[in-house]
């Protein structure tokens, strides 16, 4: 039986980054009186999200107004971008940020650092989207050895599937580069330059850096998908502050209502959320997204309210295999309350946990 991948886990650096801004419990459940509306005026929401292709219900929803139209006049939405997953989590703890889209391994450390009670899964967003890419004479796995592969960041999510993967291929890997394939973190940006040059023979990355070194002259060998159950595993979920959740229960339902509605959007409107990806990535980045480049990715990514539990859940337990963190107990993580109630509402079938 094929067993399955190692989903990228528990990065050092993430871990640090999370427990300076953690300071405990007491700083994720810490005093924010703008979110919670000074209790005369609106109540404020503060949403971060990344301004990419994995986060296109984020993105679409924004841009679109779909979660302004959703949460209604009595709720004042602020919006805040990250490019990593340790910022948004160090604004989660520091009370500046209420929820966030983000991946399953800062979900995670926020759930370990603050002993489970920081933040809450309410919904899924995204499944897919990433790939190991490499020189077009590699065609096995064995040509790996000696090698050198890019990971956007030691231990990160990208990090750990491929070293898991290579574990399971009988290929050996080690922190510092070393063993059979050298696994070289370096920032995709970054990858897209050393893989043209010659640096680096391929990288385990996701969208839309799979389709940047496609173009590149790149050949995808192994697209994550085929190493999962149903070819479905999570690349972005949507957390909120359990404080939050707790005071204002009706806003968060609110926002999964956004949530599902961008959702539906996306599916079922793809060029107009193409359009709206661009646009929106230009505002903020000052250079709009190569619509061809959306199209292409597009293929490899599924947008769905399921937050896929069983594969967050599986994944921490091979990053715990492999030694690169200890046991964890997801207990509480997920609450999902809310949108199998606005999906039952809406005719549609209930998600469930691991």
């Amino acid at each position: 039986m094929r067993r399955l991948p190692l989903r990228r886990w528990v990065s050092l650096a993430t871990l640090a980054v999370v427990g300076a801004a953690a300071l405990g419990t007491a700083a994720a459940c810490g005093d924010d009186s703008e979110s919670a509306g000074g209790g005369s005026g609106p109540t404020t929401l503060r949403l971060g999200y990344f301004p990419n292709i994995t986060h296109a219900p984020a993105v679409v929803g924004v841009e679109k107004g779909i979660f302004a139209e959703k949460l209604g006049g009595d709720v004042k939405l602020e919006t805040k971008t990250f490019n990593a997953g340790p910022a948004a989590i160090e604004a989660i703890f520091s009370g500046a940020l209420d929820a966030t889209y983000i991946g399953p391994n800062p979900t995670v450390n926020a759930f370990s650092k603050s002993k489970g009670e920081a933040v809450r899964v309410i919904s899924g967003a995204a499944s897919g989207g990433v790939a190991l890419v490499v020189k077009p004479e590699i065609t096995s796995v064995e040509q790996l050895r000696g090698r050198k592969i890019a990971t956007p960041q030691l231990g990160n999510t990208q990090d750990v599937a491929i070293r898991h993967w290579l574990k399971e291929k009988g290929l050996t890997t080690t922190k510092e580069g070393g063993g059979d394939v050298k696994i070289i973190p370096q920032e995709n940006a970054q990858t897209v330059e050393t893989f043209g040059s010659g640096a680096v023979d391929g990288a385990w990355v996701p969208e839309p850096f799979v389709s940047r070194l496609v173009n590149a002259g790149g050949k995808v060998l192994v697209d994550e998908r085929d190493l999962w159950p149903g070819r479905k595993f999570v690349i972005t979920n949507l957390i909120v502050s359990t404080k939050f959740l707790k005071a204002h229960p009706d806003v968060v339902k609110k926002l999964v209502e956004g949530q599902v509605a961008a959702n539906e959007f996306v599916n079922g409107r793809p060029d107009e959320a193409h359009q709206a990806i661009s646009d929106h990535i230009g505002k903020i980045s000052g250079k709009p997204l190569d619509l061809k480049l959306i199209k292409q990715a597009w293929p490899t990514l599924e947008f769905t309210n399921d937050p896929i539990a069983s594969s967050l859940k599986t994944g921490l337990d091979h990053a715990v295999a492999v030694g690169l963190t200890q046991p964890v107990s997801l207990d509480g993580l997920y609450d999902l309350t809310h949108l199998n109630e606005v999906l039952k509402g809406q005719g549609k079938p209930e998600v469930g946990r691991p």
